[in-house]
């Protein structure tokens, strides 16, 4: 889930207008990227990329989002191979441990993205159906059916199309 939450977070960084170095080097820690130091050409090297992480929540079909994940694979993930280390339980990693910043975020989303979507059947991953909203979310909900980023935004919705009617 590693992967899929560093997706995530790096599309509503980019969309909430929030993007720096500190900013990004902060969602990298959080997610547990090792040895986050961000320079200015690998902070603008992975905002591009962020930038092509949100076609895969905006799709509007299984299809869609596979064909979207597998651009991302294609230009991110060199290969698979099983790891241990730092005491964790066997996992796939997308890149040689020894690669840049850039090759390593973009290996373990695009990695990432490809395990969830085939684990939740080509669904569960979206943007708040809210209109002025719009941020990119997991739904591990256990029908799989959310449509908003967050209770606040569902019930501004409802009141909204409550006070149409």
């Amino acid at each position: 889930m590693v992967g899929v939450r560093l997706a995530v977070a790096l599309v509503n960084l980019e969309s909430s207008g929030a993007w720096a170095p500190e900013a990004l080097e902060q969602a990298l820690r959080d997610h547990e990227i090792r040895d986050p130091l961000v320079t200015g050409s690998t902070c603008e090297g992975i905002r591009a990329w962020t930038r092509r992480l949100r076609p895969v929540f905006e799709a509007s079909s299984e299809t869609e989002r596979c064909a979207s994940v597998n651009t991302l694979l294609a230009d991110g993930a060199r290969s698979v191979y099983l790891t241990t280390h730092d005491g964790l339980r066997p996992h796939l990693h997308f890149t040689p441990d020894g690669q840049d910043l850039h090759s390593r975020v973009k290996a373990v989303t695009a990695g990432g993205l490809a395990i969830f979507t085939l684990e939740a059947e080509g669904g569960r991953l979206g943007v708040c159906a809210l209109d002025s909203c719009r941020t990119a979310f997991v739904d591990t909900s256990r029908n799989g059916r959310r449509a908003y980023c967050s209770a606040r935004c569902a019930n501004t919705d409802a009141v909204r199309r409550h006070r149409r009617k």
